[in-house]
């Protein structure tokens, strides 16, 4: 059985036979037919009637305006108008001159000149948006008639009549707020812009300003944010995808909508064959070809973070932050490289485990206060905001103790002959308070490892880094004049003239103890650090009046007071806490441990570098007491690191030793209140008791049997050692463990 049809095609009920069907709908054909050609002509008319006034209001416009060119110009004024602020990133340089990274920006914009730019770039740009660009004066009348066509033939607005140097001057002066009274000043704007500059010139600012969509602004930005290369290198392809994106660049998003990305591009590359700058092969070729994205991190990724964020810090300070952030400036800094993959190097072979402190280092010329190297690494963690380097303030421990010394050398007391005691020491300036109600108002020191050597010279007891002499010793010199020296020669952070000022109970940063020892290293010399060189400007020019490059240098104490500072130093890394860090060439240091662990230092200088090695846990003073199975003080793993790392930068070139002074140091006589005098320890003295009143001293232990090899008070036989080691003992073959121990 044959189906029943509808509509009167079959023989159905509603039909009439076969030829009944086909007469039926042959009338009903030729009736909708005419009157879809009633309709058509109705709308070929209005069509046509609305096109001729257009034209001819077009035209009158047109004629108005070559024959009242000069009033319609008159009406707008280029000179007094400023461009709208679009900004450019700031990029920062190391100083060999390879990119540290860009300064974030709300808006990605890095200008090029025009011969910067592939060649396909502007032919794109050109074909697709201003066929007509050499040709005519900043309107193209030919274009808006055109456009205005083909928008009414369609019944919407699918084409437009701008120029690129209308384009140019939305983006630069005016926005793109819509309005008659805009249209007209755009206009009238172009032809200015047209009359004060060459074709070039609008070309290359157009495609520096424009938005290629993904806060990409101007075609080096949009290469980098697409394709991860510079504009020079677009091949005809990938300057067709950026040339049509400005339009829209949301809905030709090649990372979101490709589909649309690719459909676009193709357009602009008929557009290219349309006019003649590519022929039918390339064509061809280039409309099969696929997108080929590789997103761009030039704008995000940053290399050395930490320095980074110093000197982006500084910049700050100097122009604030929307000029840092949008004022494309190009900053070179004096960060060395490689510097820095040596000092991560040796921070990561030395502490190598995921549970492990942290650690950062600073390395500072002398001569001029220049930053080679600021770095840090926490295991386990990256990208971390927080400069430990430079902003994080821990206590120095007994690395600061260089400063209680160079203020004795500074006030004429010899090291080698003035003598201390070293013996426990209990310190009690008002004889009245109570511990029990006030436990400040009592203070007892005692050594590392709890052992004394009485009557000892202070540079033997730098050697030891004993902290009964210093305790006496900085109360003999004044904590605040140890203050007025530390700041002189460096420390920025204020400091609390304390009576364990030279023990290191304030806290400081690693920079500020690399900037001080480079004072030491100069010859008393202090230098501002500095971590910028220059700054170029927008416009290409140093920014000379910021002094960037000025070194500032101010004497604060003789070559002589630090000749004498530095000599002692030097033995400490021979046959003192300092032995692991021994470069092998001429060098001087100080170790620096905490008394709960909680932090170890170790800052040394050459003629040529000033390095200061932090190891410690950023968050919190968490007791290094089993790292690697030994405590952390900073002649272990803070000495290792300074050693490795200072090896490997000057393999091949050491440094030389230190000339003498031209200022030797005057020796000055010398009467300390807490100063050993030669009486035998424990011995009343009227009037040494009557001169100290808050002092008690603690008698020595007896001299250590030569059964009592580390004079820890225990027989050699059931002894300890060399079980637990004494990092702030001398260890000459750097095994771990004291030489007392070792004998």
């Amino acid at each position: 059985m044959t189906p029943r049809r509808r509509n009167g095609n079959g023989n159905g009920r509603n039909g009439n036979g076969r030829n009944g069907g086909q007469k039926l709908m042959s009338q009903r054909r030729r009736r909708r037919q005419r009157r879809q050609r009633e309709r058509s002509a109705g709308r070929r008319f209005i069509l046509m009637a609305a096109l001729v006034v257009v034209l001819g209001g077009l035209a009158a416009l047109a004629a108005a305006a070559f024959t009242a060119a000069s009033a319609f110009k008159a009406s707008c004024d280029l000179r007094s108008l400023k461009p709208v602020a679009i900004g450019q990133n700031s990029f920062v340089y190391a100083a060999d001159g390879s990119l540290l990274g860009a300064i974030p920006a709300e808006r990605n914009r890095q200008p090029v000149t025009l011969g910067q730019m592939s060649p396909w770039v502007s032919k794109a740009t050109i074909a697709i948006e201003d066929r007509r660009f050499y040709e005519h004066g900043g309107l193209d009348y030919e274009a808006i008639i055109r456009a205005a066509v083909k928008n009414l033939e369609e019944g919407e607005i699918v084409q437009g009549g701008s120029t690129i140097t209308q384009q140019l001057v939305r983006n630069l002066y005016i926005g793109r707020e819509k309005s008659l009274e805009r249209k007209a000043k755009e206009a009238c704007l172009a032809l200015k812009v047209e009359d004060a500059h060459t074709k070039q010139w609008i070309l290359e600012t157009y495609l520096n300003q424009v938005y290629f969509g993904n806060h990409a602004y101007g075609v080096e930005a949009a290469a980098q944010t697409y394709f991860s290369k510079s504009s020079a290198e677009l091949d005809i392809v990938q300057a067709a995808l950026l040339a049509g994106l400005p339009q829209a660049p949301s809905a030709w998003d090649p990372f979101k909508r490709p589909a649309e990305a690719v459909r676009r591009r193709n357009d602009v590359l008929r557009a290219m064959f349309d006019g003649g700058y590519i022929n039918g092969a390339d064509y061809e070729a280039a409309v099969q070809a696929p997108l080929k994205l590789k997103a761009g991190k030039l704008y995000t990724k940053i290399r050395e973070p930490y320095f980074f964020s110093f000197v982006r810090e500084r910049l700050i300070e100097k122009y604030g932050a929307n000029t840092v952030r949008g004022g494309g400036l190009k900053v070179y800094t004096t960060i060395v490289p490689k510097l820095q993959r040596l000092a991560v190097d040796a921070m990561k072979d030395t502490l190598n485990l995921p549970s492990d402190p942290a650690s950062a280092l600073v390395s500072i010329n002398p001569k001029n206060g220049a930053i080679r190297a600021m770095t840090a690494v926490i295991p386990g963690k990256k990208n971390l905001q927080f400069n430990i380097a430079a902003q994080g303030r821990r206590q120095a421990g007994s690395a600061f103790k260089t400063f209680a010394l160079t203020e004795a050398i500074r006030q004429g007391i010899n090291p080698n002959s003035t003598m201390y005691l070293s013996a426990p020491f209990h310190w009690q300036p008002d004889p009245s308070c109570s511990e029990a109600v006030d436990p400040n108002c009592v203070w007892d020191v005692a050594t590392y490892d709890h052992s004394y050597t009485g009557p000892t010279p202070i540079a033997q007891a730098t050697l030891r880094s004993d902290n009964t002499v210093y305790a006496r010793l900085t109360l003999d010199v004044g904590p605040e004049k140890v203050a007025k020296t530390a700041r002189a020669m460096g420390i920025r952070t204020k400091l609390e003239p304390v009576a364990s000022i030279g023990l290191g109970s304030n806290s400081v940063s690693v920079l500020e103890m690399a900037s001080a020892y480079a004072t030491l290293a100069a010859g008393g010399v202090y230098s501002q650090p500095r971590a910028i060189r220059k700054v170029v400007l927008p416009d290409g020019k140093v920014d000379a009046g910021a002094g960037w490059n000025d070194v500032k240098q101010k004497r604060v104490f003789s070559d002589g007071v630090a000749y004498e500072v530095i000599k002692i130093l030097k033995q400490n890394m021979v046959a003192g806490t300092g032995t692991r860090a021994n470069p092998g060439f001429p060098a001087a240091g100080k170790t620096g441990t905490t008394d709960d662990f909680g932090d170890a230092w170790f800052a040394g200088v050459t003629t040529r570098a000033s390095t200061v090695v932090w190891v410690g846990y950023q968050n919190a003073k968490i007791p290094m007491t089993a790292v690697h199975g030994i405590r952390v003080a900073g002649g272990t793993f803070p000495a290792m690191i300074w050693g490795l790392f200072m090896r490997a930068a000057y393999a091949g070139n050491p440094p030389p030793d230190w000339g003498l002074p031209s200022q030797p140091a005057v020796w000055e006589p010398f009467s300390g209140q807490y100063q050993y005098k030669g009486a035998p320890p424990g011995e009343d003295d009227g009037k040494d008791k009557k001169d100290k009143p808050s002092e008690t001293v603690a008698p020595p232990p007896p001299p250590p049997s030569p059964s009592d090899s580390d004079g820890d008070g225990v027989p050699d036989g059931p002894d300890n050692c060399p079980a637990v080691p004494n990092p702030d003992q001398a260890d000459s073959d750097a095994d771990g463990i004291g030489d007392a121990c070792d004998a």
